[in-house]
């Protein structure tokens, strides 16, 4: 799984920045989106923009590779001491 943040654009776009403010949000940051990633065990966060055209190409190759090399989730299992 690839987690992307779209948009990437408006994170610095006024409006959109005070229109997140009036409801006390704000634009996630790269580093919470890594963070996010790493929480649902996603192979990795990335941001675009359609917009400008940032970042798609990088985004599709990422999802190609995700998909051709896939990673292997370690599953934990409990401890079980007899």
């Amino acid at each position: 799984m690839l987690l992307v943040g779209t948009k990437k654009d408006l994170r610095n776009d006024p409006e959109t920045v005070n229109k997140l403010k009036e409801q006390s949000l704000a634009p996630i940051t790269q580093h919470q989106g890594n963070g996010l990633a790493k929480q649902i065990q996603a192979v990795k966060y990335m941001e675009c923009s359609a917009l400008n055209q940032e970042g798609i190409k990088e985004v599709f190759a990422e999802a190609v590779r995700a998909v051709i090399n896939p990673t292997q989730v370690k599953i934990r299992k409990p401890c079980v001491l007899l």
